[in-house]
């Protein structure tokens, strides 16, 4: 991969601060044993932090408490004031059936919550954009239910970039696409951090994948261990 796509280095971005910082967290569903456990975690503006370990170790987990759909039993988590967010979720959790096509889809997100289906030139020369760096271009009248998977994920991905985030948070967001598709995306993201001194996170079970980031975390048994 050239390495002018990748992020800033980890010693670059030490004294930036923060976009998130997750201090000493401990999380419970119900009154089980901690899906997390003393967890700590920092994501700064130009890091792409990888988060990798085995199904059901706590990954998801570590998403949904930055994005507040958790909360912590014990510790802080902090986010930087107004910070827009972006989220790639796994396919399979995306009702796909919904009657849009593709570029309908991604315009939708690109408008933030703005009146729809008025749209302006910018705003669809903008996903267009989005969608041939993505290579599916030709794609963009097609009905979503249409797709295959690895499309399904591009449009996912695409629905994210389109939204301009300062912070990404990505759930599996290769498990459909073959290796080759799997590295393109990356480069995406990589050259996406670089443009937008934005942060990413990305959890994974692919340890291949997470090497990639400048920051590597595991996750095993709800505890994060820094390993770079």
């Amino acid at each position: 991969m050239n390495t002018a796509t990748r992020p800033t280095s980890a010693s670059a971005v030490e004294s930036i601060d923060p976009l998130v910082r997750i201090e000493r967290v401990t999380c419970r569903y119900g009154e089980g044993r901690p899906v997390l456990d003393d967890v700590s975690l920092i994501v700064r503006p130009g890091s792409f932090t990888g988060v990798v370990g085995p199904s059901g170790s706590g990954k998801t987990t570590v998403l949904r408490l930055i994005l507040g759909l958790v909360h912590p039993a014990i510790g802080t988590v902090e986010r930087r004031t107004g910070l827009r967010v972006g989220y790639v979720p796994q396919v399979e959790t995306i009702n796909w059936n919904f009657p849009v096509t593709v570029a309908e889809t991604v315009l939708m997100s690109a408008r933030n919550g703005r009146r729809w289906p008025w749209t302006n030139p910018t705003e669809r020369a903008g996903v267009a954009d989005v969608l041939e760096r993505l290579g599916i271009g030709d794609l963009a009248g097609r009905h979503i239910r249409q797709l295959s998977g690895g499309q399904q994920q591009r449009i996912s991905i695409a629905r994210v970039l389109s939204k301009k985030p300062r912070l990404i948070f990505a759930d599996e967001p290769t498990g459909n696409l073959d290796h080759a598709t799997a590295q393109e995306v990356m480069t995406i993201f990589f050259k996406y951090l670089k443009e937008n001194n934005a942060g990413m996170v990305l959890v994974t079970h692919d340890e291949s994948l997470a090497s990639q980031c400048n920051h590597i975390y595991r996750m095993r048994d709800g505890v994060l261990t820094k390993v770079k």
